[in-house]
């Protein structure tokens, strides 16, 4: 479809990240941004302090998903997006974390702009970032990893593969976000391809938030420390990871 020039009598979609979880991570622009809308259509990891934020004449639209489960599909998500602009609302599209990292922000303003509906984007904290850095795991290290990978852990969803040969780095940190129901076949993969069985990895279930617990130990300890933790949790492979005992402070 040909996008069409976006039109002024139309409203504007504001696409914000909330952050990982804890509300202060929240930008200042996505504060103020929320404060301004007059539609706030958000997701299910969306923290209830941020959403507090809202006038309280701004209508409230509940669009979550969890696992095998899409309140609302995405299609759906999509057109209300339409439909709201041009309604000539001041609307925000609220995610958790970042909306450009496994948010499917990018497919939501394709819509947009296929209609002529002018938008823009406020970044926030992907999880990676914010949940590691309340676990003490840098994820980079002088001493142990030069290079970072974020990969979804919803492998095998639409028949394509990960490259899984391509992760097995020793100089490497991996985070596999909502991989937490596949622990058993990420850990199997990665030593299909040279990863060490001994190297660390973690687990860190609700980041940033009052209630994160972090659970480390080895690769094939990955998939038993998955059965104590619940959604939503970062999956975190590599020597970094080591560094949590020491490097730990929140909580």
């Amino acid at each position: 479809m040909t996008t069409v020039h976006p039109s002024s009598n139309y409203g504007f979609v504001s696409l914000v990240g909330a952050g990982p979880g804890d509300p202060d991570l929240l930008t200042v622009k996505g504060y103020r941004v929320i404060q301004q809308a007059e539609v706030v259509v958000y997701d299910r990891l969306v923290s209830p302090e941020i959403l507090a934020l809202a006038d309280e004449l701004a209508e409230m639209i509940y669009v979550g998903k969890r696992l095998d489960y899409h309140c609302v599909p995405q299609d759906q998500i999509n057109q209300l997006l339409v439909d709201k602009a041009k309604e000539g609302k001041r609307v925000v599209r609220l995610k958790g974390g970042d909306s450009f990292i496994f948010g499917r922000g990018g497919e939501e303003l394709e819509e947009l702009a296929q209609h002529g509906v002018r938008f823009e984007v406020v970044p926030g904290i992907t999880a990676a970032a914010g949940a590691t850095a309340y676990a003490g795991i840098p994820l980079t290290h002088r001493d142990h990893a030069q290079s970072v990978q974020f990969i979804t852990g919803h492998v095998q969803k639409d028949g394509r593969e990960i490259e899984w040969h391509s992760l097995a780095q020793s100089n490497n940190t991996l985070v596999f976000y909502m991989g937490l129901k596949q622990s058993e076949y990420i850990a199997t993969k990665l030593l299909e391809n040279g990863i060490d069985a001994d190297m660390s990895c973690a687990i860190i279930e609700n980041g940033t938030r009052r209630e994160q617990r972090v659970f480390t130990g080895n690769l094939t300890e990955l998939a038993s420390m998955a059965k104590e933790a619940v959604s939503p949790a970062l999956i975190v492979v590599g020597s970094v990871t080591s560094l949590h005992d020491k490097l730990k402070w929140f909580n």
